[in-house]
């Protein structure tokens, strides 16, 4: 691995997480996110897996944390509608931005938006059947980590599953996304920062190997592809 992929760049930050970023090409960055994430994150695994055999009956209780512009829940929502299956799925994310955005862009999926920590929801006594993450893990420090970890668990209600995707940081997910949007950095992705951030991103990613390390014990680790990784733990208790 290169020197600049070795270890975790941490000292670095996201255009979008500045809090003067550009507003318009913030709002073109969420608005972009579905498509990407369509591709890199696979979205449709996600849900045969592990939303679509949890469904039927009472309503499925699902959490999106650091949900950013929502395009992973307003997903899920129209997947689990067509297939005839009821869900309440909650958005939460620290950005007021994200939340404006996301909540002003539902196109009638019935997302619920909130602007909270994981731990407020925690003190408030929620629980959810599914808790997910998708691109949060490298924005975190270690005991941020440590932190929503313990809440995603804390949250879960008997049977219940938390799984937490990211990238996972090496030379091919980098070469591969630089690559790939290239040709499309002058127009699909124009005016975002979206290509900026993604190579960021990879250079504060996690290995599978480090996060491993890190996780309190009952916790899974897995790759996957493409340059993939996901933290998971599953409830033991029998669901009522």
């Amino acid at each position: 691995m290169s020197a600049g992929l070795s270890t975790r760049d941490v000292g670095i930050r996201e255009l979008m997480d500045d809090p003067e970023a550009d507003e318009r090409m913030l709002a073109r960055t969420y608005g972009r996110f579905g498509f990407v994430n369509a591709v890199v994150s696979r979205p449709g695994l996600l849900y045969r897996r592990d939303i679509r055999p949890r469904a039927g009956g009472a309503p499925l209780r699902i959490l999106d944390i650091g949900a950013g512009g929502g395009d992973l829940c307003r997903f899920l929502a129209g997947r689990l509608r067509h297939d005839g299956l009821a869900a309440e799925i909650t958005a939460l994310d620290t950005d007021e931005r994200a939340i404006r955005w996301a909540s002003a862009h539902d196109r009638g999926a019935g997302v619920r938006y909130r602007r909270a920590l994981s731990t407020e929801l925690v003190d408030e006594g929620e629980a959810f059947d599914v808790v997910l993450s998708n691109h949060v893990l490298h924005h975190l420090d270690d005991a941020e980590l440590q932190t929503v970890l313990e809440d995603s668990r804390r949250l879960l209600a008997p049977g219940g599953l938390a799984a937490h995707h990211d990238i996972a940081r090496g030379r091919a997910a980098y070469a591969l996304f630089a690559t790939a949007t290239w040709p499309l950095s002058g127009n699909l992705l124009a005016d975002s920062f979206i290509r900026e951030d993604g190579l960021l991103s990879i250079r504060r990613s996690h290995t599978v190997a480090e996060l491993r390390a890190m996780v309190p014990h009952g916790w899974r680790v897995r790759g996957g592809v493409p340059s993939r990784l996901e933290v998971r733990w599953e409830d033991d208790r029998a669901r009522p």
